[in-house]
Order: C-alpha cells, then structure tokens, then sequence
C-alpha cells in the first residue's frame, strides 16, 4: 500500500511525539510515583498523548483502514480525555499507555517513515 505525504508527514509528526514522550520518562528516571507527584512530568507527557489523539485524526481514512493493527478509535479517545477531563484522568491509565502504547506506535510509524527516508535515497540517484 503506497503512502501519501500528508499521512507520511503526520507518521513523522507521531513519531516526534512518542520520542519527546520517551525523554521526558528520561529526565524523570521513569518513576511512577515522579509521574504521579509532578505536574510537569505528568503534563509533558499527557500533553503529548493528546498531540498524538489529535494528530490520528487527521490520517487519512484509507491509512487508518489499512492499519486496523493500530487502535486508532483508542487514541482518539485518549486525546478526548486529556483535552476535555484533564482534571479527571486517571494518571495510571496515561502511564501505561506512554509506557507501553506509545512504543509501539511510534515503531508502527517509524516503518514508514524509514522506508519513505530510503526510497527517497534511492531516487536521489538516479
């Protein structure tokens, strides 16, 4: 299934997004409690789960149909609760999903993006 650029650019946009996710876990040492008592440690990383949500909005339906690998109405959902009940989030459910979701996703984007980056590559020499 060939890829448009739009949903290329929005991939790389996601992947930016989980690897800022994954420095915060860094400069935090990745505790729990940390997450749980810091306000900033906890907004950097919801902060990003909903760029995420919103940015798996605008993939075009046929990526998303084609990727049904992916828990796209998930996501979605994810960034629901953090933009509109961000006083009410349950702070281990946006743990696990930075901890284990975001990984996941962000290897899911970076296939295509790396093999966008090597087609590309490729062309140049021709």
């Amino acid at each position: 299934m060939q890829v448009n650029d739009r949903d290329l650019q929005i991939l790389s946009k996601i992947v930016g997004y989980c690897n800022d996710i994954e420095h915060a876990h860094n400069e935090y040492n990745r505790d729990y409690a940390v997450f749980c008592s810091n306000p900033t440690y906890r907004n950097a990383v919801a902060m990003c789960l909903m760029q995420i949500g919103e940015l798996t909005i605008k993939l075009s339906q046929e990526f998303k149909d084609g990727h049904k690998e992916i828990p796209w109405r998930a996501i979605r959902g994810m960034r629901n609760v953090v933009a509109h009940e961000y006083g009410n989030i349950d702070e281990e459910t946006v743990w696990e999903t930075a901890e284990n979701g975001t990984k996941e996703l962000r290897d899911f984007c970076m296939r295509f993006t790396m093999d966008s980056q090597t087609f590309d590559i490729q062309m140049q020499g021709f």
